[in-house]
């Protein structure tokens, strides 16, 4: 049984160390422009160590700033670096519209601004996390990055996570949307995917008309034996919800 957040989980503490945020450039073969992204590093930060990364992404309707307004990940970070629950790692938030205009605005649902969510795979493998350890102190191994993401960015990491597990170990989805690809397809090959999988988390609140997709996933790795942790929590598809997972996700990670 996997308990909530506790009380006061994303509010701003006094006297306590803290990460930082800044907003990066990078350049985008794959989009063929300039592109942001959002990147955490977490108290004490120092180039003489090395981090893991955690590949952060937002909804349809967001962009790289999305989780910074919504779900105030520095500061569930922060709290839980203070309470040492966490693991020292990065956090980056990408834009996952990969398109020479990747604003969030006119219609979301225009098939071009679909594909754009598509074409983020290519982004981010080829462009994106090659940029961060290039420029951060970031480990370069499968073991030590991670992708997670809510709605939209739910359903991306699903498909792009355990479709590259040559460079992820851990997966986590927040009321995957559905751009989630059928469960076969994710995961063609359970057996490979439970031995490259230190973990993979789904999670989707009962309130939520999109839980039947996780509901969906969960099911299918139950049938085939892949390992995973299932979360349905109290709520709908809302920052609630995501901030509440984030919470519990992170303490999980690269342990």
């Amino acid at each position: 049984m996997i308990a909530s957040a506790s009380a006061g989980f994303d509010q701003y503490r006094d006297n306590i160390a803290r990460g930082v945020v800044e907003t990066i450039e990078y350049d985008s073969t794959t989009v063929g422009s300039v592109r942001k992204a959002m990147v955490y590093t977490p108290p004490g930060f120092s180039s003489e160590h090395t981090y893991p990364v955690l590949y952060l992404l937002h909804g349809i309707g967001g962009d790289e700033t999305e989780w910074h307004t919504h779900g105030s990940p520095h500061i569930i970070l922060d709290n839980l670096y203070s309470d040492n629950l966490i693991q020292p790692m990065i956090v980056v938030c990408p834009n996952g519209r990969a398109m020479p205009n990747d604003r969030a605005e006119g219609d979301l649902f225009d098939p071009v601004k679909i594909r754009a969510f598509e074409q983020f795979e290519s982004d981010l493998i080829r462009d994106l996390i090659p940029h961060i350890e290039s420029r951060y102190p970031a480990a370069h191994t499968r073991d030590k990055r991670a992708i997670a993401g809510l709605s939209m960015g739910g359903g991306q990491s699903l498909n792009i996570g355990l479709r590259n597990l040559e460079h992820f170990a851990w997966v986590g989805a927040f009321s995957a949307a559905p751009n989630t690809k059928a469960p076969e397809a994710l995961i063609p090959d359970p057996a490979e995917a439970a031995s490259l999988l230190s973990m993979l988390w789904l999670s989707c609140g009962d309130q939520d008309n999109l839980i039947q997709i996780s509901r969906d996933v969960h099911d299918y790795l139950n049938q085939q034996g892949v390992p995973h942790i299932w979360y349905e929590e109290s709520g709908g598809h809302d920052w609630p919800v995501w901030k509440n997972d984030l919470y519990l996700f992170s303490q999980r990670l690269f342990q």
